[in-house]
Parts: C-alpha cells; sequence; structure tokens
C-alpha cells in the first residue's frame, strides 16, 4: 500500500491529509485560533468534588471547567501497550478497586494534570494526573512503575529485545514503554530518545513548581511534528510541505530523532496549489454531505446525532446481475470497506450503529462483518465492534479525542437550529388562523395588522386569500398583512391598527384569566358565584356562560373587506425587536425560544412562548 502525508500551511490555518494508494483517509485541521490541546499539562485547582458521580471538575485556565473521573486518578494501563507487570483484576491501581475520589482530592487542591480529550459541544476538556509523555520511539509515564512494549509489535524476538532494553533505560520513578515505531529500532537512538523525555520531565517540574494555578505548564509540539513523531515511520513513502517554515523545522526534528526519514521529506514548491494538485479539495468538500456514493451506484446516509451516529446502506442505482441477495451482499461488501474510511476522515467517535441491507446468509453476514473489522485496523483510534445483530444491524464504538470534522467546519444553523427543517406554510396557516379566532372572541379588535415574514404573507395573498377571506367574515375580523423580513418564517405578530397594541399578548393576559373582553365588560355577571369559575383556561367560549359578542365599530359586521394589500414597513407599534431571530438553549427547540424578551409582562399572561408556535401558545393550548 502507498501511504503519503501531505501538509497545507498558512498562518491561520494548517491542514494534514493522509493518502492511502491515493485515496484520502484522515484529514488533520488545526487553526490558529484553535490549537489542540490534548497532551498540555496544566497545573489546576479543584473547584468542586463529586462523590455522587466519582468525579472532580478542575480550573485549568480554559473557558470550561476540566473533567477528573477518579479512574482517570489511578494508575492506567493503556490497552494498546502490553505492561510486562499488567495484573488481572478490577480497575484501580494494581487492580484493587478504585479509592473514593473525596478521599484523594478536596476542593481547592492544586493538582498537575494532562488533557487527554478536547472539549466537545457543551463538554469540558478531561483530563487525567498520570501524566505521560510520548517521544519518537518510546513513551515515559512519571510516578508510575510499569514498563511495556507496543502489541502491535508481533514478532516475539523483536519483543523479546526490547523487552530487556526497557528493563535497562527504565528511569527512576517512571514507567517505559516502546512504542510502536520503536520496532527495529538501534539501541542507541532508544536510549537518546528515553534520555530527552526524562530531561523534559525535569524541566517540567522545575516550572510547575512555583507556578500558580490555574496555568500551562507545558504544551505539546504542534500538530505536523506530532504526526510525524506518532505516524512517519517505514510504511510511509513521502511527507509533502508547502512551506518553507514548516519544512526547516520538521527537517531538524528528524535530523536529531530519524535521521534515516530526511529523504523522504519533500518541499513542494510548484504554483498549483498542493491539496488541488492531489485531488484532495474535492474530497473535503464532500465530508459534510450525509450522502457518500459508493463505486457501483450505492450509497451511504450519515447522520450525526448528539447520542449516537447512525450510517445506512442503500443499494441505490446497483441493481446487480444475476440475484438480490448477490447484489445485497456486493454492496455491503463495499459499505463496510467505504464506511471504515468515512469514520477516519470525518473523525466521527463515540457509539455508532450501522445498518446493513438484510441478508438471507448466515456466511455473507459474516464476510461482510469480518471485512469491516479488517477495514477498521488500519484506523488509529481504538475502535470495538460487535457481531450484527438479529436487526441486521452493527453496533461499534470508536474513540473520541476531539470534535469531528462535521462539528469542526460547521456552525450550528441559525435558522432551523440545525434540525434541517421548518414549519411547513400550511402549519403556520392553520396557527394564524387559530390565533385570528382567538382575537375575535377574548379582544375588541376588530382592525388587525397581520405582521409576518414575506415567503408567508406572499402565500397568503396567492394561495390562501379566499380562505382568510372565510376567516374575516366567520370572526368579524378584518385583516391587513404587512411583510416583515425581520421576521422568521415561522414567526408573526399581530396588532390593533387603531391603537398598535399587540393582540397577541392582550389574548395572553385576557386568556390567563378565562374570560374574553365582553365578559370582563359585565362584572356582575362575570363575578357571581354561578357563572365565574376558576381553571376555566382553554374552555374557549363555553368556559362559563357566553356574553354577547361585540361587532365592530365602523358598522354592519363584516362590512369592511379590504382586498390583499402589500406594504413595506410594519407601522403602528411594530417592535424593532419582534422580527430577531435568537439562538435559544439547545433541547427547547425554535418554538421554545422567546422572541418578546424586552416585554417582562408577557410572562405573567402564560405568554412566554414564541408568537410562531400555534399562534396562542403564547396565549396558552
Amino acid at each position: 500500500m502507498q501511504k503519503e502525508i501531505i501538509v497545507n500551511s498558512t498562518p491561520y490555518e494548517v491542514r494534514i491529509a493522509i493518502l492511502e494508494d491515493k485515496e484520502l483517509v484522515e484529514l488533520l485541521i488545526e487553526r490558529a485560533e484553535n490549537k489542540r490541546i490534548v497532551g498540555d499539562i496544566y497545573k489546576g485547582v479543584v473547584t468542586a468534588v463529586l462523590p455522587g458521580i466519582q468525579a472532580a471538575f478542575v480550573d485549568i485556565g480554559a473557558e470550561k471547567a476540566a473533567f477528573l473521573h477518579v479512574s482517570d486518578l489511578v494508575d492506567p494501563r493503556d490497552e494498546e501497550e502490553d505492561s510486562q507487570d499488567r495484573r488481572r483484576g478490577g480497575g484501580g491501581t494494581n487492580g484493587g478497586p478504585l479509592p473514593a475520589i473525596q478521599d484523594v482530592l478536596q476542593k481547592g487542591e492544586e493538582i498537575l494534570v494532562q488533557v487527554t480529550k478536547e472539549p466537545i459541544a457543551t463538554k469540558g476538556p478531561r483530563i487525567t494526573t498520570q501524566i505521560s509523555l510520548p517521544g519518537r520511539f518510546a513513551v515515559i509515564m512519571p510516578n508510575a512503575d510499569h514498563t511495556g512494549v507496543s502489541r502491535k509489535i508481533e514478532d516475539r524476538s523483536e519483543r523479546q529485545r526490547l523487552k530487556g532494553l526497557v528493563d535497562e533505560l527504565k528511569p527512576q520513578d517512571c514507567g517505559l514503554i516502546v512504542r510502536t515505531v520503536g520496532e527495529g529500532v538501534e539501541n542507541r537512538a532508544l536510549e537518546n530518545d528515553v534520555q530527552h523525555l526524562v530531561s523534559q520531565w525535569k524541566r517540567i517540574q522545575e516550572k510547575a513548581a512555583p507556578a500558580h494555578a490555574p496555568s500551562l505548564i507545558h504544551q505539546d509540539v504542534g500538530l505536523v511534528i506530532g504526526l510525524v513523531r506518532d505516524i512517519f515511520n517505514d510504511d510511509v513513502d513521502a511527507l509533502v510541505l508547502d512551506d518553507r517554515d514548516a519544512y526547516d523545522q520538521l527537517y531538524g526534528y528528524l535530523r536529531d530523532f530519524a535521521p534515516d526519514m530526511q529523504s523522504r521529506v519533500k518541499l513542494y514548491d510548484d504554483p498549483m496549489p498542493v491539496f488541488d494538485k492531489y485531488g484532495i479539495e474535492n474530497e473535503i468538500d464532500k465530508t459534510l454531505d450525509r450522502k457518500v456514493w459508493l463505486k457501483k451506484g450505492g450509497y451511504l446516509i450519515v447522520e450525526q446525532t448528539e447520542a449516537l451516529v447512525s450510517v445506512d446502506v442503500n443499494t441505490g442505482r446497483f441493481t446487480g446481475k444475476r440475484n438480490q441477495e448477490e447484489t445485497i451482499f456486493k454492496t455491503n461488501m463495499l459499505a463496510a470497506r467505504e464506511i471504515a474510511r468515512q469514520l477516519r476522515l470525518r473523525d466521527i467517535g463515540g457509539i455508532i450503529v450501522i445498518d446493513f441491507i438484510d441478508m438471507e446468509s448466515e456466511a455473507n453476514k459474516k464476510r461482510v462483518f469480518m471485512e469491516l473489522r479488517a477495514a477498521l485496523k488500519r484506523d488509529r483510534a481504538k475502535t470495538k465492534a460487535f457481531q450484527v445483530s438479529d436487526l441486521g444491524l452493527v453496533e461499534m464504538s470508536r474513540q473520541r479525542v476531539r470534535p469531528s470534522l462535521y462539528h469542526f467546519m460547521s456552525d450550528e444553523c441559525a435558522y432551523c437550529e440545525s434540525t434541517g427543517h421548518v414549519l411547513s406554510l400550511d402549519s403556520i396557516v392553520n396557527r394564524v388562523e387559530r390565533m385570528v379566532r382567538r382575537v375575535g372572541h377574548y379582544t375588541r379588535a376588530r382592525e388587525l395588522r397581520l405582521q409576518a415574514n414575506p415567503r408567508l404573507t406572499l402565500f397568503l395573498r396567492e394561495e390562501r386569500w379566499e380562505r382568510m377571506r372565510e376567516l374575516m367574515d366567520s370572526t368579524g375580523v378584518n385583516i391587513d398583512l404587512v411583510d416583515d423580513p425581520r421576521l422568521h418564517r415561522e414567526d408573526f405578530r399581530m396588532l390593533s391598527v387603531e391603537t398598535g397594541e399587540d393582540l397577541m399578548r392582550l389574548v395572553a393576559s385576557v386568556r390567563g384569566n378565562g374570560r374574553s373582553t365582553a365578559q370582563r365588560a359585565a362584572p356582575a355577571a362575570a363575578t357571581s358565584a354561578g357563572q365565574r369559575r376558576r381553571g376555566s383556561r382553554g374552555r374557549g367560549r363555553r368556559g362559563g356562560g357566553e356574553a354577547p359578542r361585540p361587532q365592530p365599530s365602523g358598522g354592519n359586521r363584516g362590512a369592511r373587506r379590504p382586498g390583499p394589500r402589500r406594504e413595506g414597513a410594519p407601522s403602528g407599534g411594530s417592535s424593532s425587536g419582534g422580527g430577531r431571530r435568537r439562538r435559544g438553549s439547545r433541547g427547547r427547540g425554535r418554538r421554545g425560544r422567546p422572541i418578546l424578551e424586552d416585554n417582562p409582562d408577557l410572562s405573567a399572561g402564560g405568554g412566554n412562548r414564541s408568537v410562531a408556535s400555534d399562534g396562542a401558545q403564547a396565549a396558552g393550548p
């Protein structure tokens, strides 16, 4: 397999693409204003100890407090490493039970921690007190005492050689593990690497002792050097950079730690952008698409949600040649390889559910599953996949260290709040009608100005005006449509033409008392014990005896019927903030965001909801 690493570097952004057989399989991006912090070491102060979840929060100077679980206070064993003194048993130190976090940490205590996971969504970074310092060939773990060799080194004689070498080089009060890239390394090179890491740890200790918490003590190497340190080995045929400074920095690093790899580093100086030269830019554009096409015409649908990621496999245009089972099997085999690539490329982590096309043959199910597992072995992140379930689903997990590429490269849509949907115009019209009926019943207003998004007003004028005329005839309310481009598509306002009063708020306050305006005009009847009932909210006009409905002051009901009128800016009491789209807290949904926050009286009438949510969600159900 041909493997290449292509680096595009600018003062504001560094992008690294990993190609396997000319196909993009990984993309790493780091921006100047958003540098990665995994591997950085901080001196933090404990701000809260929570025995209920056996965790603590630590202030390390980041925007959000870092999360420290009790399992990260003890001596962890990396699943990728084979420790010589590994013991079976529980999750605590030396296989013992985990200590209670309240017995180990106290609020206000200062501790040295290392970041193991970037902040993701609403969560702060995850940290550990078990420091590890990676080098080119080895990793040292201060305050630990175990040694080991990477499991990925399979040659038995080489493992024995490295284990003997580790025992000789192990620093005092430090654990030592040989990395996968250390296979075949000379004794002297490994010794130099260990000595460099020990010196680095001493400098960290010297800096941490007088430092005030919270503060950054040690920053890990940059993205390019870190990637070269971790994966630049004999399997990589070439590393191409388009920036002279990055090239010089990397060349100097290799001169000290891997001089035999210098010949594989190349400086790209062609006028054509390097990502265009290698066909990477077009592939990056596709990483945000939900649909991923397969070679024979099938496709995948990738949906990322808060809880999990779902991948659906479809045959699409692929019809096969022989029979249905063969067509489905070939599609699933192609999908298994492509899914593994997409997980790496999009850096998708957490719980993943794959819905393969149903197959009758158990042998085919097993072959598809084995193909998926074989493709996942190329992934640097830890993965775990389970057998195909009775429903034809494969459940798996993938290590998540940073936000996925989708979340890194995009923002939440301010219009639909990342749901991908807005209410249909018919649904909004129904809400308008319900609110007009409430206005007609609960208020005396008979001249109404309806302010709405231009798309809604156009729909009403051209598609639903006959329906609106019938509504005006039945309610005795004249409606004047006014375009307000500031309003969201789902939002609308109703104002009295005569007074400019917000009728939706008036409905909210009046309806909260369970009485119409006409009923309030007859206090003797409204207050009698036989007619006034509490809790009549939502019963409509039959709530407690109906008083005669007031007629419009301008003559007989329905006498005035203006046709559709197009106007530009709203008038008569329009609130400049009424059309402002506000991004509410996640979980309430756009129907739950208040768009009239500048009027605190709204809550008194139960109207703390958006005017777009069923018209009178501002007025109750």
